[in-house]
């Protein structure tokens, strides 16, 4: 899988992408297509509560017209998408990935691609030239484990990172390499929180709550995102350090979680046994935010009806202000 982010501006005021100037054709991820239930399908939690669905819609193929609600102003706007195959689809040189539409539109492009092929890509497209870029955890033990699965940039108010975090693997096997992310990773988050606050964005590969998937007894501690060791850390790792903590930080918030308490719905739906059609799934796609920057949140949405290309759905950010 592909990890796309795109940090956008908007200057009426995710991939991943950064936008100078408001557009209808932003990602073309919201359709006005009504769901089998006749509903209008909305970005689940764009307003918080307010506005969203209580069930997402089911379609199997992206929708027929597919439109986008309007910009808020003076906002940074970042969209995320666990996309599969990207890589595989564009023309490369010297491994890199080319695509004229996205090279035309997005002048700043970063790629992080794992030596095995199809295996894990992340990449950043974005309008804003940022301070500096890195794919690496410094206290990482086994540097193989962050290769195709992070990026970094550092902007003058912020750091965006972007993440496609490794999974548990099949009967956990591979838990041990992700306990080891775990710790590396919140190293150096907690670093980077201490200098500026952090957008963290991407496939977390983590249902931390009963909520945030399907079936949450049957899978519990069984089913890689969804043990103890991977909930618990994420909890953690959200509540910050406890008190008296060399090189304290402050907490974290899964943004969109915090909007939306008490709603169920997800991200991913396995291809298998027709799990989007029954409406199974896992919310793993999110945006972590450092605390200090949540008052500046004015959307958090997920576009609910964009399926069909991925087993991902895309998740969009609207941020006041500047990067």
């Amino acid at each position: 899988m592909s990890q796309i982010f795109r940090p956008e501006m908007e200057s009426q005021n995710s991939t991943t992408s950064l936008k100078r100037k408001a557009s209808s054709e932003e990602l073309r991820a919201t359709s006005s297509k009504k769901a089998k239930d006749g509903a209008v399908n909305t970005p689940s939690g764009s307003t918080g509560q307010t506005g969203v669905p209580a069930k997402q819609p089911t379609n199997m193929t992206l929708p027929a017209i597919i439109s986008f609600p309007p910009p808020t102003p003076d906002t940074i706007k970042i969209a995320s998408w666990n996309v599969a195959g990207l890589r595989a689809a564009f023309k490369k040189i010297n491994d890199v990935p080319i695509e004229p539409a996205l090279d035309a539109r997005y002048k700043h492009r970063y790629w992080n691609i794992a030596k095995q092929k199809g295996y894990a890509g992340t990449a950043v497209f974005s309008k804003h030239k940022p301070i500096s870029v890195t794919y690496t955890l410094p206290d990482i033990t086994t540097p193989d484990v962050v290769k195709g699965r992070l990026v970094i940039l550092e902007f003058e108010s912020c750091f965006i990172v972007g993440t496609y975090v490794p999974n548990a693997g099949q009967n956990l096997k591979s838990m041990n390499a992700k306990v080891e992310w775990q710790r590396a990773f919140e190293l150096h988050m907690r670093h980077l929180d201490g200098q500026k606050p952090i957008i963290w964005a991407g496939d977390q590969n983590v249902a931390q709550t009963p909520l945030d998937l399907t079936n949450s007894k049957s899978n519990w501690n069984k089913t890689p995102g969804h043990t103890a060791i991977e909930c618990e850390w994420f909890r953690d790792f959200l509540k910050g350090p406890e008190p008296g903590v060399e090189d304290k930080t402050a907490a974290f918030v899964d943004v969109w979680r915090r909007r939306n308490p008490k709603l169920q719905h997800f991200t991913y739906f396995s291809n298998m046994r027709g799990c989007r059609s029954k409406g199974i799934g896992w919310r793993l796609d999110m945006y972590v935010l450092s605390q200090r920057l949540y008052s500046r949140v004015k959307t958090c949405a997920i576009r609910d009806e964009i399926y069909g290309v991925s087993d991902h759905l895309p998740i969009i950010l609207e941020l006041e202000g500047t990067l």
